[in-house]
């Protein structure tokens, strides 16, 4: 039994945001849930696939996040309530499928997750979904804590339900990956059977097909879909997710959502002012609760709107101000927009603090700056001198070693385009700066696509593309498939380490296993390349001399499009962990360090952490705890120091 299982009505658990997100779609009675591993959503995912038999769920990681919530609206269709679930920058992915979905409309409640990280702590970018919510027409919901994650996410059902048409539900990481006490409600027994019906007319929501269709159709599609956004808004407008609190005519009215609601609580206390500033918490943030926002709005002439991270609120906010009339188009607004707050980075409660003390203009006492200095000085003093690096004995290490050293070999000024995941790491100093462009999930293929037919206007640099295997299945196969077709000169490097290591480690089809552990079908990558026209190698970037030869010898073919699978299992899998091949040791004796001919090669510019340079000997040596005995060290040492012995 998992604990999302074991917990009964009105008992208090700890539980993460997103176990809240999770207890909150059991108790709505779902029954399909998809997804794509991303951080701050992975943990949904996860722990409903440990429900999956006793609760009779069906729960996939799908191969993106488009198919994610086609899968899912699938199961809307057959009348099952279904969930979807991405960080931001998925709802990307999956917003092709979302226009038309949204013209459409649902049948069993459909809701789309969409976590997201305010300050990129794990990510490339801090992307906005909230603004897909307007410009799609759909409903948003934001909870502003652990309690109402749960208690939102099953609402969320409900609501869908009554409009017929999917809702988003926007985490951001501080709620996600927060953890607080939640009263759980009531575990439904539910048997629910599936049928897609599709006897109706074209317009019948319920009983007949779901299509989208061209003319006049679609006007009609398009009012229908506008009806239920007007219908979610009369639903908002005395909602239990809507709170205000504090005097009855404050001086500054504060409204904000999110985990911006928990920073305002506490920011009020620390500049002593509950008696001045009023809160304003909307969980229903698109489309907006007019009246009810007029009637809080009547209290004051002063707003602060808070929220991260671009200003999706305040704009609206002041928006649906102007329409109420001049009395309060008139209102003072605060916020993003006259520089009050910035409109980047995640918020916390000093800066929300900081914002009211200018606002209120209060003198708010801070910590001096001598207090500070010392603080930024014992952690600079006291911190390991180490940047963003791959993990001892990360195969990535090892391809982009390989991958530089061909490429000078060349001497083409040869480069490589990548993308997300752990080897965008490949433009560090740890990737030994070999990768030259990053952005999205399978562009990097789709960029060398272009490169490789700039032949005829005279480009003759060597063009590679490095994506890893899941990424290889979540975007990557239609950028290979048109630089085949157009037979363009690229080669494909996919750095196969057998799972979503970046994430978590969560299945992909070129995998035995689905989200549940049980079972499946794995994909094989080269066989799917060849089936598609490509000339395909296998090698094992461990064996460096073997795959620095077939690495030089496949760039230098100009017959098209060619793939390199460079497979080894990552250092930290749950297969490999604490499993080591070889012993490495160092001789001291043959260890000619900063002399030349070496210059500290593996400690200065390989940089596995398992090797350290021992300042005193002028040698390096192992770090026995860290090393994973991989043992490419020994393949890249000039002077034959770091020596390897297979372990039995």
């Amino acid at each position: 039994m998992t604990t999302l299982n074991t917990g009964r009505k009105g008992e208090k658990m700890l539980l993460m945001g997103n176990e809240a997100i999770a207890r909150g779609a059991l108790e709505a009675g779902v029954n399909v849930v998809t997804g794509y591993p991303g951080t701050p959503s992975s943990e949904i995912i996860d722990r409903l696939s440990k429900a999956d038999r006793e609760r009779n769920l069906y729960v996939e990681w799908s191969v993106n996040e488009k198919v994610a919530t086609e899968v899912a609206a699938a199961g809307s269709f057959a009348g099952l309530r279904s969930m979807a679930v991405m960080k931001m920058m998925g709802v990307n992915v999956a917003s092709d499928f979302l226009m038309h979905l949204v013209m459409t409309g649902t049948r069993g409640g459909l809701v789309l997750v969409s976590a997201e990280d305010p300050g990129a702590i794990s990510s490339l970018t801090e992307g906005e979904s909230r603004y897909y919510s307007k410009f799609l027409e759909f409903p948003l919901l934001e909870p502003g804590g652990f309690q109402e994650a749960k208690d939102m996410t099953k609402w969320a059902f409900e609501l869908s339900e009554k409009i017929n048409n999917i809702v988003m539900l926007r985490t951001v990481t501080r709620i996600s990956h927060g953890s607080g006490n939640v009263v759980l409600g009531e575990l439904p027994e539910t048997s629910p059977r599936a049928h897609f019906e599709f006897n109706g007319t074209i317009l019948d929501e319920q009983t007949g097909p779901i299509l989208t269709v061209p003319g006049p159709f679609a006007v009609n599609l398009h009012a229908r879909q506008q009806n239920k956004l007007q219908a979610a808004a009369n639903l908002f407008e005395d909602c239990p997710f809507n709170t205000y609190e504090g005097p009855e005519n404050p001086e500054l009215l504060i409204i904000t959502s999110s985990v911006c609601h928990l920073y305002c609580i506490e920011a009020v206390e620390l500049v002593d002012a509950p008696d001045r500033v009023g809160i304003l918490k909307l969980g229903t943030t698109w489309p907006l609760p007019a009246k009810f926002l007029k009637k809080h709005m009547q209290r004051t002439e002063r707003i602060l709107i808070i929220e991260e991270v671009l200003p999706f609120l305040e704009e609206n906010i002041q928006v649906l101000a102007c329409q109420l009339g001049a009395e309060f188009a008139a209102k003072k607004f605060h916020g993003k927009g006259d520089g009050t707050m910035d409109k980047v980075g995640e918020l916390n409660p000093t800066l929300v603090a900081g914002a009211l003390s200018r606002v209120l203009d209060l003198a708010m006492e801070t910590v001096s700056v001598d207090y500070s200095e010392n603080i930024n000085k014992q952690a600079v003093d006291n911190a390991p001198d180490r940047m963003l690096t791959f993990c001892p004995g990360c195969p990535h290490r090892a391809s982009f070693w390989s991958i530089k050293r061909v490429l000078e070999l060349n001497n083409q000024q040869g480069f490589v385009c990548g993308d997300i995941g752990c080897y965008g790491m490949g433009m560090l100093p740890c990737g030994f700066e070999t990768v030259k462009t990053v952005h999205s999930m399978g562009s990097g293929t789709g960029l060398a696509s272009g490169f490789g037919k700039l032949g005829q206007f005279g480009m003759d640099q060597k063009v590679l593309s490095v994506c890893g295997d899941s990424t290889f299945f979540h975007t990557v196969m239609p950028a290979l498939a048109n630089a085949i077709h157009h037979r363009a000169d690229i080669t494909l490097v996919v750095l196969d380490n057998s799972g979503t290591a970046m994430t978590g480690f969560q299945p992909h089809p070129g995998l035995t296993i689905k989200a549940s552990g049980t079972e499946l079908p794995a994909l094989d990558i080269p066989s799917i390349c060849r089936a598609m026209g490509a000339k395909v190698q296998v090698v094992n970037p461990f064996d460096v001399e073997n795959a620095e030869k077939v690495l030089l010898k496949t760039i230098e073919d100009p017959d098209g499009v060619k793939v390199v699978v460079m497979r080894q299992i990552c250092a930290l899998s749950p297969e490999k962990k604490s499993k080591k091949q070889f012993e490495i040791q160092v001789d001291e004796n043959v260890c000619i360090g900063e002399e030349c001919g070496c210059n500290r090669l593996c400690t200065r510019v390989f940089k596995c952490p398992g090797l350290v340079w021992d300042g005193e000997k002028k040698t390096s040596k192992i770090d026995a705890v860290l090393c994973v005995g991989c043992g490419v060290c020994h393949s890249i040492c000039p002077s034959g120091a770091i020596q390897r012995k297979e372990i039995a």
